[in-house]
């Protein structure tokens, strides 16, 4: 799956739910479901700057596609940071930089988020922008 299909399955997803309490409900969910970082990888490198809870990404690649691992110490915020890794892990470096976020906005997410943890999502998007960034700079 591209990124955008997989962005449309979210979105897809975020729609069966009435409202946002529901939402909410299965963001915590899908943090679940997260693909845990080592511990090795909890560093301050890793960490992201300008969440209001500790979250981690780490990014390898692998047959020219960047893998995501994360972790928070937030429930809620390990959910967010799913999403945006069910989207962009296994993907191109260079399929990930030119991917848009506007599924963020179409299911609401950043409208329905603090202040706070609104700039932690996109901090977490531009690690993750990043990651691919540096991935695509050795190719």
């Amino acid at each position: 799956m591209n990124i955008k299909e997989i962005q449309n399955e979210i979105v897809s997803e975020f729609s069966m739910f009435d409202d946002w309490m529901e939402r909410y409900e299965y963001i915590i969910e899908l943090g679940k479901g997260l693909p845990l970082i080592a511990e090795e990888f909890k560093t301050d490198d890793n960490i992201i700057q300008g969440c209001q809870s500790k979250v981690w990404v780490h990014a390898e690649e692998k047959d020219g596609k960047v893998f995501f691992s994360s972790d928070s110490d937030a429930i809620l915020t390990k959910g967010i940071i799913a999403i945006l890794i069910r989207a962009f892990s296994n993907q191109t470096p260079a399929n990930i930089l030119e991917a848009n976020t506007d599924f963020i906005d179409e299911i609401g997410l950043k409208e329905h988020l603090s202040a706070t943890r609104a700039n932690g999502l996109v901090s977490m998007i531009k690690k993750i922008k990043m990651y691919a960034l540096a991935f695509e700079a050795r190719n």
